[in-house]
């Protein structure tokens, strides 16, 4: 018993091992610990294979698209199995962008949320670990009056009062012979493992909406000043017609169609205000800000440099890659260890128990050596019949499991739709934009023109006004389209999974070596 008295004493150590393997031999329960290292009953989660599929698209993806006139209109490469950086959006080029994601990925609640979820994940494995992996070991002290009466055990005698003191140290250990304990820890592992890939997801996300927000603020900001353009040339051309209408050489009606054409022009520029307002208020808070005093910077379109190379992932490690894949793929291995954990349950449990301490009449009287008691017990739990509740929790793990790989190979589909949408958006965007390139210069080409013959008397009214709507609206779609090409840049990384695990401290999905087996 001295060794028993050490092992309870000592704190806990590295020598904290030994000395319960020697407890566990004396009390013959060594064999027992050994069988408890058995392979856990259940399937063992097997990470899916990639994707077979060679490409993103229906046919041959170009090497680069096409190119156009403008400032930003340079043919994009496309590289495929090209890493994508960490911090993606600097190839923007634009300080401001820089430093507002940086901004926001420090103090956006969003990421905050994201990360508290992590830990809560973590350190609730961490509790649950220590629960069903180590010994439970309980120091009591307690002190109980007591009234017992000889007669109640058919003996002769008067009642006595009496206290009793009682110090001792307890040890409970739950052996895990078929794994229902490794499979809930595998799922709790698991669990965390999602929760990582989520944080993951937001930071790529918050950072994508950020760019592409200030891509819109930037093109909206353009629109207006375009309008304003517009509006000052219709405004010109409306006191030209003004005063020649006080000359005689037009009527009435002329002027108050410009005088309309005019006002439906100013009437867009409020709209156009009101949206650049709230675009603003949505950068806002996505840095973490409220709207009225986030102070941040304005984005102008001329600031913003089309990325020229852009990275495309090969299909294999685009499954590894995207955070929201692997949330499915962590839920998936969760379901498996879930079914396995289920199993597990149907099998005995074998529960090792002991006490080791002291009882006396007198506190004083605890250090003596004939005041000391201690126990050892071994349980044996076996379950029999729960009314089907056993065959019918295991179906529903087999469901869930199911319904788990479902749902990961559709998260994989619509990755793949994904990046695969973008990628033909990027070849229409390129093309779009060198053709409202070429209808841009022509309308304001045939504006100038129209507007001198008009002024000369050598065109017609009609010909003005249809001049001029030409003009605004090919200044208007030149705008779109070089904001769609900027945001679909962006969308781009986004979809090959924003490059997190280029982060110095990303760290990596856990890959086992089952997982890397094929199933």
């Amino acid at each position: 018993m001295q060794d028993n008295r050490m092992m309870m004493r000592l704190p806990v150590g590295k020598s904290r091992g030994s000395l319960i393997e020697k407890f566990l031999v004396r009390a013959g329960w060594l064999p027992f610990v050994l069988l408890a290292g058995c392979s856990p009953v259940g399937p063992d989660f097997v990470r899916p294979a990639a994707p077979g599929v060679q490409q993103y698209t229906e046919g041959k993806q170009p090497q680069e698209t096409a190119s156009a006139p403008t400032r930003d209109g340079a043919a994009q490469v496309f590289q495929a199995g090209a890493d994508i950086p960490a911090q993606w959006w600097q190839l923007f080029h634009s300080s401001k962008l820089n430093a507002l994601i940086d901004n926001a990925l420090h103090n956006s609640p969003t990421i905050a949320a994201a990360q508290g979820a992590l830990e809560n994940a973590r350190e609730y494995a961490a509790a649950e670990r220590g629960n069903l992996l180590f010994p439970a070991v309980d120091a009591k002290l307690g002190e109980t009056r007591q009234r017992i009466s000889p007669q109640a055990f058919g003996f002769a005698g008067s009642p006595s009062t009496f206290s009793l003191t009682n110090a001792s140290v307890g040890v409970s250990y739950t052996l895990d012979f078929f794994g229902a304990n490794r499979r809930q820890l595998e799922g709790l592992d698991a669990q965390a493992e999602a929760q990582a890939n989520l944080l993951r997801a937001a930071q790529v996300t918050l950072a994508a909406n950020i760019a592409t927000t200030a891509i819109r603020e930037a093109a909206l900001r353009s629109q207006i000043r375009a309008s304003e353009a517009v509006l000052a040339a219709e405004q010109k051309t409306l006191d030209i017609m003004q005063a020649r209408e006080r000359l005689g050489a037009i009527s009435e009606t002329e002027v108050q169609q410009q005088r309309a054409t005019l006002a439906q022009t100013l009437a867009t520029i409020p709209g156009l205000e009101r949206q650049l307002a709230q675009t603003r208020h949505q950068l806002a808070v996505y840095v973490g800000k409220f709207p009225g005093d986030a102070q941040l910077p304005e984005f102008e379109l001329d600031e913003l440099r089309l990325p020229e190379k852009l990275p495309v992932s090969l299909p294999s490690a685009l499954v590894h890659q995207r955070p929201d894949i692997l949330v499915s793929e962590a839920q998936l291995h969760q379901a498996t260890a879930s079914l396995g954990m289920t199993i597990a349950g149907v099998y005995p449990s074998v529960t090792l128990s002991a006490s080791y301490g002291a009882m006396a009449l007198v506190p004083g009287s605890l250090l003596n050596p004939g005041s000391t008691v201690w126990n050892l017990g071994t349980n044996l739990a076996q379950p029999l019949f729960h009314g089907g509740a056993l065959e019918a929790g295991k179906r529903a793990a087999e469901a869930a499991l199911d319904q788990a790989a479902a749902q990961y190979r559709q998260t994989v589909l619509n990755a793949f739709q994904n990046v695969a949408d973008v990628l033909r958006a990027l070849e229409t965007d390129a093309t779009t934009l060198a053709a409202e390139s070429d209808n841009a210069r022509a309308s304001t080409r045939s504006l100038e023109l129209a507007r001198a013959q008009y002024e000369n008397g050598g065109a017609s009214f009609l010909t003005l006004l249809v001049a001029e709507e030409h003009d605004n609206q090919a200044r208007i779609s030149l705008i779109q389209a070089q904001s769609a090409r900027l945001a679909d840049s962006a969308a781009l990384f986004l979809a090959m999974g924003g490059g997190w695990w280029n982060q110095p401290d990303s760290g990596t999905p856990r890959i086992s070596q089952q997982e890397n087996q094929q199933p």
